[in-house]
């Protein structure tokens, strides 16, 4: 009788527990019988080795020049890193100071050659705001 048996109970599986966020850098991971204990969480950029892998290139635009006035940036970036990973990445690279990070997702376009349709492939676009008084130098005079 396969039918009747979503009458019958079925025991509930305890499910792990859920962690806590305390602050920014800190998590609480509840465990079983032992003390909740502090987790840091860093963002760690390796050595510059790596910056320069996640950043591809300068975009350069006449939009992307006209942002230069409000001391705002654009690059073309790597699809994964984060935030945090970007501006590690622009301080070392060109030693300066980043206050805001932006992330614009690119997508692709459709292309035509004759008959055959085709796309072109995204990319993903960070734009970094520095602190007053600070530049970098995309293009060489």
């Amino acid at each position: 009788m396969a039918l009747f048996n979503f009458f019958k109970r079925t025991k509930k599986v305890p499910q792990a527990p859920k962690a806590q966020k305390i602050s920014d850098r800190a998590v609480v991971r509840k465990t079983e019988g032992k003390k909740a204990r502090p987790v840091n969480k860093q963002v760690v950029l390796r050595e510059s080795k790596t910056a320069w892998r996640i950043l591809r290139e300068p975009h350069v635009t006449e939009k992307a020049t006209d942002l230069t006035h409000f001391n705002q940036y654009s690059f073309k970036v790597l699809n994964n890193p984060s935030k945090p990973e970007i501006k590690k990445s622009v301080e070392e690279v060109y030693n300066v100071h980043v206050d805001k990070v932006r992330k614009i997702s690119i997508t692709g376009k459709k292309t035509r050659r004759g008959r055959h349709i085709g796309w072109r492939s995204g990319y993903k676009k960070a734009i970094v705001t520095l602190r007053k008084g600070e530049k970098i130098e995309v293009l060489p005079h």
